[in-house]
C-alpha cells in the first residue's frame, strides 16, 4: 500500500483534518482543494451548456458549444497509447543528468510519467507502450514497480505496459531521431497480430501536468472522422513561441500549423480567432493563439501510412508530419479547458511544484474519481518534531526537527535537521536511509550525512535526490545570478534558481 503525500497548512499541531481513500494502493492526499477542475471541449453537435455566438464576416451568425459529451461510447479495447519518453531533456538539466525526463520526481512522491500513465488507467486505456532512449534505467525501474498489470485480468485479460527502448537493428542503425521516427521504428508492433483490434492510437508526452479523460478525446476524434486529432488550448503571447501553434476553421479543422515559431512575424502570421474555441471576445484578445498540447489521436492506418509511406524520412510530428498532413487529411483540434502545464524547463518545473503547496491548489494529485498513481512504498509517516510548517507538502518517510518550512515541497525520506529554514524550495529527498552509525561516522570525520544539515537556510532552490547539504549552509542565490554552471561542485543556476544535482555534497558553512 502506498502511503500519502501530505499537505500541511499552518502549524502542524493545528493542521486541518485530512481525508483520503485506500483505493488500489493510491497515495492519500490531505486537505482537499475547494477548486473543482472541469474539463470541457467542443463539438458542433454536442449538448449545449453555454453557447457562444460570433458573427462571421459575410456569413450568418455561428454558434459554438462549450460542452462536449460523446454521442456514442467507444470501447477502449480498440485503443492503445504510446507515451514518448522524451529526448535528452537538456532544458531540465541537471535534473536529467542521470535520469530520463519522465522519471524526474514531482510533488514529493510522484514522477512526471505518473501523469499520463494514470490518465490512461483512469480512462480505461490498458494497452500502453512507453518509448525510451536517454537515461532510462530509473524510468524502467519505476514503471515495472508501479504499473505491473500482471496477467491483465483486472483490465479484461489483454492489458499490458511495455517498454520499447531505442535500439539498433540489422536494417536500422540509428537511434530515435525525433517523435515521429521513434514511433516509426516500432510501427511493426502496431501492425502485429497482437494489435489487430487496435483502431486508434493515442500519442502522449511524458512531461505534462494535467488530468484528462482520453476516451472523450478518442470519441471526439471518431465522431469527427478525423485522421489526426490534436489536443489544444488557447494561449497568451508570453510563451506562445514555445509551442506548436495552429489556425482552425469553424469546424475546428486545422488549416495551418507552425511548430514553435520564433520571430514576431511568424507569430503574427499564426494568430487565430480563439472565439471559435468558445472564448469571449475579451478572453480571445488575451489568448490569441491556439497551442498544441503535444498529445494526439491517430487512426492506426493513417499513422502507419504517414510514417511508412507518405513521409518515411520525417523525424518529428509537430515540425513535419502534422503540417504536411493538414494539407490533405482531416486534421482536427480538440480544445481542452482543464489545468495543463508543460514542464519543460527548470523554471516551469520549480513553479509547478510550488503551486502544489497553495490552498486551494490549481492541480492536485489526489482526486477520488481520477487519482494519480505512483509506485507504492513501505515507509513510515513523516515525523515532525517541534516545527513550524505553512503551505507545504511533507512526504512519507521524512524526519523534520525544530525547523521552519514554508511554501516548500519535502520529498520522500528527507532528513531536515534542527534549526533549518526551508522556504520557496524543493527538497527531493533520498532513495535510502543512512544508519545512525553511518551518520555518526561521517560527522566524526568531518563528512556530510544525507539530507539538510543543522542551521541551514535554503530558498529559491532545488535540492535533488541523495544530496548532502552541510551545517550552516546558505543556498539562496545571494548575488542574484541568472545562469551559472559549477559542474565540479554539482551546483547550477538556471533562471535564477539554484539546483544542487543528485548525489552532490555542499560542505559546511558554504554560501551559494
Amino acid at each position: 500500500m502506498a502511503l500519502s503525500t501530505a499537505h500541511v497548512s499552518a502549524n502542524v499541531m493545528g493542521s486541518k483534518k485530512s481525508r483520503g481513500s485506500l483505493c488500489h494502493g493510491l497515495p492519500i492526499q490531505a486537505q482537499k482543494s475547494k477548486t473543482v477542475l472541469k474539463t470541457v471541449s467542443l463539438r458542433n453537435t454536442a449538448s449545449v451548456s453555454r453557447k457562444v455566438s460570433r458573427a462571421a464576416k459575410g456569413k450568418e451568425e455561428e454558434s459554438y458549444d462549450v460542452s462536449y459529451e460523446p454521442t456514442t461510447i467507444t470501447s477502449s479495447t480498440s485503443v492503445c497509447a504510446i507515451i514518448l519518453g522524451g529526448g535528452a531533456g537538456s532544458r531540465l538539466f541537471p535534473l536529467t543528468k542521470s535520469r530520463a525526463k519522465p522519471a524526474v520526481p514531482i510533488g514529493g512522491s510522484y514522477r512526471l510519467i505518473d501523469v499520463p500513465m494514470s490518465n490512461c488507467i483512469n480512462s480505461g486505456i490498458n494497452k500502453l507502450y512507453i518509448l525510451t532512449q536517454f537515461n532510462s534505467t530509473s524510468l524502467n525501474r519505476h514503471l515495472s514497480k508501479a504499473y505491473n498489470l500482471g496477467s491483465g485480468v483486472r483490465f479484461g485479460g489483454d492489458s499490458f505496459v511495455e517498454i520499447l527502448a531505442a535500439t539498433q537493428t540489422p536494417t536500422d542503425k540509428e537511434w530515435f531521431q525525433g517523435t515521429a521516427d521513434a514511433v516509426r521504428q516500432y510501427a511493426h508492433v502496431l501492425l502485429s497480430a497482437k494489435n489487430k483490434a487496435i483502431e486508434d492510437v493515442v500519442i502522449l508526452s511524458g512531461d505534462h501536468l494535467y488530468r484528462m479523460d482520453y476516451m472523450k478525446f478518442v470519441n471526439y476524434h471518431r465522431e469527427n472522422n478525423a485522421d489526426i486529432t490534436i489536443g489544444c488550448i488557447p494561449y497568451g503571447s508570453e510563451r506562445a513561441k514555445e509551442f506548436g501553434l495552429m489556425q482552425i476553421n469553424h469546424k475546428r479543422q486545422i488549416t495551418k500549423f507552425a511548430e514553435k515559431p520564433k520571430t514576431k512575424a511568424a507569430l503574427d502570421a499564426i494568430r487565430a480567432d480563439t472565439t471559435v474555441l468558445g472564448l469571449t471576445p475579451e478572453e480571445a484578445a488575451e489568448k490569441p493563439y491556439i497551442a498544441s498540447m503535444g498529445i494526439y489521436v491517430f487512426k492506426k492506418k493513417a499513422l502507419t501510412d504517414l510514417l511508412l509511406k507518405e513521409f518515411p524520412k520525417a523525424n518529428d510530428f509537430g515540425g513535419e508530419v502534422i503540417p504536411a498532413a493538414a494539407e490533405n487529411r482531416n486534421v482536427v483540434a480538440y480544445p481542452f479547458y482543464g489545468y495543463w502545464e508543460d514542464i519543460g524547463t527548470i523554471k516551469s518545473f520549480f513553479e509547478e511544484n510550488l503551486k502544489l503547496c497553495q490552498n486551494p491548489a490549481a492541480f492536485e494529485f489526489y482526486d477520488p474519481t481520477s487519482p494519480i498513481y505512483t509506485s507504492p512504498r513501505v515507509l513510515p509517516p513523516a515525523a515532525v518534531e517541534d516545527c513550524k510548517i505553512a503551505d507545504a507538502i511533507v512526504s512519507q518517510g521524512s524526519y523534520l526537527r525544530k525547523s521552519t518550512i514554508k511554501n516548500a515541497v519535502i520529498g520522500v525520506r528527507s532528513n531536515i535537521r534542527e534549526g533549518c529554514t526551508i522556504q520557496d524550495a524543493l527538497i527531493m529527498g533520498s532513495d535510502y536511509y543512512e544508519s545512525e552509525d553511518e551518520v555518526a561516522s561521517l560527522l566524526a570525520s568531518g563528512g556530510v550525512p544525507l539530507g539538510i544539515g543543522a542551521n541551514s537556510y535554503i530558498s529559491n532552490a532545488i535540492i535533488d535526490k541523495n544530496s548532502r547539504v552541510g551545517s550552516n549552509v546558505r543556498i539562496c542565490n545571494k548575488e542574484g545570478v541568472n545562469e551559472a554552471t559549477r559542474e565540479a561542485e554539482g551546483i547550477y543556476i538556471r533562471s535564477g534558481i539554484v539546483v544542487v544535482e543528485k548525489f552532490a555534497t555542499v560542505p559546511n558553512n558554504k554560501v551559494i
